[in-house]
């Protein structure tokens, strides 16, 4: 029988429910009666901020939203709660984007009141969730601001850091900097954030909201030794070239587990990182070319946002990265996935498919809030042309990772991935690795072979552009 999640079976629950923000384990002994409470855990991003509540048995609650100032109360039936948990729950970490202070009070025999305090006007969403996978029933609640920044502003607010940094070290070796004049320097004629500006201006025009943030920042990784990849240009195109990198799971859902505790979600952050300061640093055919993350924190993003994120950008390719697990330690090395409308290309591709598409159970998706058509949709979109490109992305990425490491599949698998979904973007998901086999999941680990696979996945996204060219776009 498979696993939802594909976790190697010697995972100890312990070990999952370790959160990258905040867990308060509480003991039998701080319940008075009712269902016992197994931990509440806490995922801070500038996306938006989930608080689960974990228990033995099923919770219900009831929700109340003052908007002056902002707090949010929710009476949650089914458990008693000693005063001494008031302490406990209320350590929320203070950069939190969304939340001052948690406050909970026992309102009635068997009901106890959580008052979130929040910095910014928010939209919740409270539901609960059967078990699954090592969680029992979880309530979580999603605080959302009401104002969330715009991912393709994210983009231009990045791009001029990059211009003022630049232009302080150009100051600095000019001896300009104690001078106060002319500290900044000029852009190079062809910067990349024109066309960042033009395609916010045009999803304006459109009457679409280009999209939800990031996330939280988080600190940089080092900055990268390797030569920034120039090719000769093949025909201009005048435009910025946008990738979509999609670092798997997160939050709630750590994908695989390695023997040693590695979580894939750590890993697959950390690559996706590192890829995305080579990509910033390489022109191809003489464009410059720029990295949009799906997420950059550890928190859940479902799969159906990621793809909504990477057409609210305007990607001109995505990526998604993951590490793969299996039931034994023996198999090993990389793999490239496409999408695929008419079954899998083999039983391992749709053990694979399934086993990835269960990531929005395990993370905890609101299925009331989202059009259950939708998906369905954008599969029934996705055009003949679109694998096409993808299968040609995923055969150049291929070529590349061989020669850093061993393969897994020699050619590019299909299956019904809902992550490669977008119609209008050639998409692959890449098995980094099998995490689950102790060699591979010290090579995941290692500084030295992230940045090897960050170059080699490189190489193969520039290969792929200098075969194929994205078209301009009209900046009108």
């Amino acid at each position: 029988m498979t696993r939802p999640v594909g976790l190697p079976t010697s995972v100890s629950r312990r070990s999952l429910l370790r959160a990258g923000s905040l867990v308060l384990l509480l003991g039998t002994q701080q319940i008075a009666r009712g269902a016992n409470v197994v931990a509440v855990r806490v995922w801070p991003a500038e996306e938006y901020t989930r608080v689960t509540i974990e228990s033995d048995g099923a919770l219900q609650a009831r929700q109340f939203f003052v908007t002056d100032p902002p707090r949010l109360a929710v009476d949650i039936e089914g458990i008693d709660l000693l005063p001494s948990l008031r302490e406990l729950v209320g350590q929320v970490q203070s950069d939190d984007p969304n939340i001052a202070r948690v406050r909970v009070a026992q309102n009635a025999p068997n009901v106890v009141r959580l008052v979130l305090d929040l910095k910014v006007p928010v939209s919740p969403q409270v539901f609960a969730l059967p078990p699954v996978a090592a969680y029992q029933h979880r309530l979580v609640l999603d605080l959302y601001p009401l104002n969330p920044p715009d991912p393709l502003e994210q983009l231009i607010a990045s791009r001029l850091r990059e211009i003022d940094a630049a232009s302080e070290r150009a100051a600095r070796s000019l001896g300009q900097e104690t001078q106060g004049v002319g500290s900044a320097a000029p852009a190079p004629q062809d910067d990349p954030l024109g066309d960042l500006i033009a395609r916010a201006e045009r999803a304006r025009s459109a009457g679409t909201r280009p999209g939800a943030p990031t996330v939280a920042h988080a600190p940089p990784p080092p900055a990268s030794k390797a030569p920034p990849i120039r090719t000769e240009r093949k025909g201009p195109t005048d435009r910025l070239i946008v990738v979509a990198l999609d670092p798997g799971h997160g939050g709630e859902d750590p994908g695989a587990i390695g023997p040693g505790g590695t979580y894939e979600k750590d890993v697959v952050l950390a690559i996706a990182r590192r890829l995305r300061d080579r990509i910033n640093a390489t022109r191809v055919n003489g464009n410059a070319m720029r990295a949009y993350m799906t997420r950059d924190a550890d928190f859940f993003v479902p799969l159906q946002v990621r793809v909504e994120k990477a057409q609210r950008v305007q990607a001109d390719l995505m990526i998604s990265l993951h590490a793969d697990a299996f039931y034994s330690p023996r198999p090993q090395g990389a793999s490239v996935y496409a999408l695929s409308t008419r079954g899998a290309t083999s039983a391992a591709a749709r053990w694979m498919a399934d086993k990835e598409n269960a990531s929005d159970l395990v993370g905890g998706l609101n299925v009331k809030a989202k059009d259950a058509t939708l998906q369905r949709a954008l599969l029934d979109m996705s055009t003949t042309a679109q694998i096409k490109d993808s299968l040609k992305l995923g055969a150049s990425m291929l070529g590349e990772v061989k020669r850093i490491g061993k393969l897994h599949k020699p050619r590019v698998e299909q299956a019904n991935f809902a992550v490669l979904r977008a119609p209008d973007i050639p998409s692959v998901l890449v098995e980094t690795a099998f995490i689950s086999n102790p060699d591979e999941e010290k090579r995941l680990r290692n500084p030295k072979y992230q940045q090897d696979l960050a170059d080699a996945l490189l190489r193969g996204i520039v290969r792929y552009f200098e075969q194929n060219p994205p078209l301009a776009r009209n900046r009108q």
